[in-house]
């Protein structure tokens, strides 16, 4: 470990459909984080589940392969191990190395990532990481649960129903007769426990219902099902631990009929607004209700909170949170806190510090109880 420097490991790719998206995200995270501040220590996760340790991983990762030259590791769940173990087998004999680290930054999009599992095993290791904890990540994660939490906090959102995959699989038609009673069309389907728009697909018919709801079924047991609305698409990025700041908001123009996969990280058309063109009462409004989006999930470090304007009245409606948003230089999170006057490596500074001070004010919780004589 250098002398002075924080160690800090990285952790990406992951089990997930967002996979490829994860490591543009840990690229960029890398390439920003101080030297004079912090070691790196990339630490992959492949498609399989498999975790792999090596400085090249990330430029290995980017051409679509890691490679095998990588190092097979793990994060220890000893919280006196304060890191990783590397194993390395020569000559039949297994031995391991243990890797020391201070920090964890996960920038690891959708499933077994952002959804509080992998957050389960940093908490278990008792080391400071950047982002949400377990609940917050299981909540901001799945979509129906987290839109029965903030319709209990009175957030505005779009109508919305839920069904598993064994309706879709069981009783196709039934559910769509059901969807078009309850919300009419166009609709949106979804995966409930993704991100990135994998899996989503708009509905204006019952044949194409049919179709978007076999293909959300390919990503998740749990779909979930939204009214579609003519409505503009504003972000906020939120910042902070138990007195989280909102950004300024952007504007998101996709290029095509809706903000897809194709339209954030393909075709490159898609404009992003910065800031939005909104009137003040309505950047008021949203930087209000990201806050407090931000905070019925009981969410930490960092989320950008996804809203609908609506076109016709000027409603401001709650889409959802994400707890690990995109992070490469040209994603929303980073260059909305940039016009609000964080530049990037600044922010990984400070989302270090928030992992740090969570770390510490948790740690102040005691853990045995001693009855009193």
């Amino acid at each position: 470990m250098a002398e002075g420097k924080i160690r800090v490991a990285v952790l990406f790719g992951g089990r997930s459909g967002e996979h490829e998206v994860s490591i543009n995200s840990a690229a960029s995270v890398i390439a920003a984080l101080d030297k004079e501040k912090y070691e790196v220590l990339p630490v992959a996760i492949t498609k399989e589940g498999e975790w792999l340790v090596n400085a090249d991983l990330v430029e290995a990762g980017l051409k679509g392969s890691f490679g095998n030259k990588s190092i097979t590791g793990t994060l220890l769940a000893d919280p006196k191990k304060k890191g990783f173990a590397l194993f390395n087998k020569k000559e039949g004999i297994l031995s391991v190395k243990e890797e020391q680290v201070e920090v964890i930054i996960p920038i690891l999009h959708g499933t077994y990532g952002e959804d509080g599992t992998v957050q389960g095993l940093l908490e278990l290791s008792n080391l400071p990481y950047v982002g949400a904890g377990v609940l917050a990540s299981a909540l901001g994660m799945d979509k129906v649960v987290m839109k029965s939490v903030f319709a209990q906090h009175g957030l505005p959102q779009t109508d919305f129903i839920m069904v598993l995959r064994r309706d879709v699989e069981e009783n196709l038609q039934r559910v769509v007769t059901e969807t078009e009673e309850a919300l009419g069309y166009p609709c949106f389907v979804k995966p409930a426990n993704l991100g990135s728009s994998v899996g989503i697909s708009k509905a204006k018919n019952r044949d194409q219902l049919a179709v978007a709801l076999r293909e959300a079924a390919r990503y998740d047991r749990k779909l979930i099902i939204e009214k579609g609305i003519d409505a503009r698409e504003i972000e906020v990025s939120v910042l902070g631990n138990d007195a989280p700041e909102a950004s300024l908001p952007g504007e998101i123009i996709p290029s095509n009929e809706f903000y897809d996969y194709e339209a954030k990280y393909v075709d490159g058309k898609s404009q992003l607004i910065i800031p939005a063109d909104l009137p003040p009462e309505t950047v008021q409004e949203v930087r209000r209700l990201a806050v407090a989006a931000f905070k019925a999930i009981d969410c930490s470090g960092m989320a950008r909170v996804d809203f609908f304007l609506t076109r016709d009245t000027g409603e401001v409606l709650v889409n959802e949170i994400n707890t690990i948003p995109g992070f490469t230089r040209f994603s929303m999170y980073p260059k909305l806190w940039e016009a609000s006057g964080l530049p990037y490596s600044r922010l990984l500074d400070r989302l270090i510090e928030l992992a740090i001070e969570r770390h510490a004010d948790k740690n102040k919780s005691e853990t045995t109880y001693t009855m009193k004589k």
